[in-house]
């Protein structure tokens, strides 16, 4: 008893010693969300002092670097009920800052220490890449690397708005931080009404970048619902094509241009038709189908990606994917 004792008064003396899960936490808050030491100690209740030991220990263990790398980083076992429930390979959770929320920032980071993961192993010879504010943020937490053999391929046609966003900029962007070649989609996402599609597509250069779809190994997608929250909404539909028709045919967001419904189904034969880019069935064929988004505006696009099948890995915030959980929650009490 007296011995125990002893060990007890011992470990009291002591300062608490935080999970590295804990710590991971905090630092990703700290460094990646931008929140300060005081902010974080009110979103997670715990002291300030908590919060200042636990970055402290994190640059002792050598989990703050340029980006933070912990094995604890996802939220295991959120991450795994949304793997279960969704028929993923795997889930990347990133912490968001609910006070402050942004579904690029966290998520893009995610998506950077994500790809650094993949790029290392040098599976990866040929990436297809979608565009989106998620993608842009991803290429501005990447730390810059080496991959000469890696070719970054757009894989949707570009809006003459937003250029570090859209396709041509996301490419570029990509392939300049990873050290690698890049092949861009010199055409718009929509196609004019009237336009020949298998005229257009004929195009020698149009056509030799089509083929590069079949021989991807990997793919980054992004998706967005039907609302002014949707940049390709804004700024990209084509002349004719209104929010109000896409929903009332059915339509909650889109992959790569096509507008999908609850069940996945794209709503329109014609407007995919338009549609300058990487068909949904080529998508399926890829290898490693990654999908990054987060929002509670895009959790039911998300769900109908992956009822599709377009989605491997699925990279969101824990706010996002709660809610995911809760829409399919919902779904199966519906049906069953």
């Amino acid at each position: 008893m007296r011995q125990n004792a002893r060990k007890d008064i011992g470990l009291a003396r002591e300062p608490i010693e935080e999970s590295d899960a804990f710590v991971t936490e905090i630092c990703w808050h700290y460094y990646v969300n931008e929140m300060t030491q005081a902010e974080i100690a009110r979103l997670l209740d715990v002291t300030r002092l908590r919060v200042n030991q636990a970055i402290q220990r994190a640059k002792t263990l050598g989990f703050v670097k340029i980006q933070i790398e912990s094995p604890f980083l996802p939220r295991i076992e959120l991450q795994e009920e949304l793997k279960t429930c969704l028929g993923l390979k795997r889930a990347v959770i990133s912490p968001s800052n609910e006070a402050d929320y942004d579904y690029h920032k966290s998520v893009g980071a995610a998506l950077a220490a994500l790809l650094t993961e993949r790029l290392a192993t040098g599976d990866w010879k040929s990436l297809g890449v979608s565009w989106g504010l998620t993608l842009d943020s991803a290429i501005r937490k990447l730390p810059r690397q080496s991959h000469p053999d890696l070719e970054v391929v757009s894989i949707l046609g570009g809006t003459a708005k937003g250029s570090t966003l859209n396709s041509f900029g996301i490419a570029s962007g990509f392939a300049n931080v990873l050290g690698a070649r890049y092949s861009v989609l010199t055409a718009p996402i929509y196609l004019s009404e009237g336009i020949d599609r298998e005229v257009f597509l004929s195009q020698y250069a149009l056509k030799e970048h089509f083929e590069k779809f079949a021989s991807l190994d990997a793919v980054l997608l992004t998706c967005s619902n039907v609302s002014e929250k949707s940049f390709l909404v804004e700024h990209g539909l084509p002349q004719g094509l209104s929010p109000e028709a896409l929903i009332d045919a059915g339509a909650i967001g889109d992959v790569l241009g096509k507008f999908l419904d609850r069940d996945g189904r794209s709503i329109s034969a014609q407007v995919d038709n338009r549609t300058v880019g990487m068909s949904l069935e080529d998508v399926i064929e890829v290898p490693e189908k990654i999908m990054a988004a987060a929002g509670p505006h895009k959790v039911e696009i998300l769900k109908a990606a992956c009822q599709r099948g377009l989605v491997d890995t699925l990279v969101t915030d824990d706010t996002t994917a709660r809610l995911l959980l809760k829409s399919v929650a919902k779904q199966n009490t519906a049906t069953g």
